[in-house]
């Protein structure tokens, strides 16, 4: 990953977010071949673009938004009002291009499972501030979410996951009353 196409994908993705959203607010008031075509075309791109950079939770959502223009182009689905705002509400929450990192911070504060948040940038002090001030199980900067795995972590095959914080039931200790925060710092990694 370069620095210079993560410069481009910002802004891109932005406008392309943008893009699909007023396109699906225009779709759900007239509904048209054209503005289907370029809601499309939004996602497409934006699907691609996500894959470059391994951003595995917009390019899953954006690639099942994808699959269900695919169906209304088609004609075997009406796209109705409670789908756009199911779609709409998923592209808010998948993934958002901020202006700075006390946007992000905020993002995810609001929005956050707790489980696993990453940043991508090329700014050490953001990545550092990012993964101090982050409350979730595991903490990435630069690297790719998939990471986030049993075996990866060394603890051997995955049994279960816990998304919560206390992971302990029945009589505890001041062990099971603790969570860990995992941190990973990376250069671009990634995991197929």
């Amino acid at each position: 990953m370069t620095n210079a196409l993560l410069a481009q994908f910002i802004p891109e993705a932005r406008e392309l977010l943008e893009r699909a959203g007023s396109g699906m607010l225009t779709l759900e008031k007239s509904p048209g071949a054209e503005s289907l075509d370029d809601v499309f075309r939004a996602v497409h791109t934006l699907k691609g673009t996500s894959g470059l950079f391994e951003i595995a939770p917009l390019t899953h959502l954006v690639h099942a938004a994808e699959d269900l223009l695919v169906e209304v182009r088609a004609g075997k689905l009406v796209l109705e009002p409670a789908i756009v705002d199911g779609l709409l509400d998923s592209l808010d929450l998948s993934m958002r291009v901020v202006d700075d990192l006390d946007d992000a911070l905020e993002h995810i504060r609001r929005y956050s499972t707790m489980h696993t948040e990453a940043i991508v940038t090329a700014d050490e002090a953001n990545a550092e501030r990012f993964l101090a001030e982050v409350d979730a199980a595991v903490v990435m900067a630069n690297a790719s979410t998939r990471f986030t795995d049993g075996g990866e972590f060394g603890f051997g095959a995955e049994v279960g996951i816990s998304t919560q914080k206390l992971h302990a039931r029945g009589p505890m200790g001041l062990p099971e009353l603790t969570s860990t925060k995992w941190l990973a710092r990376g250069a671009g990694q990634t995991r197929a």
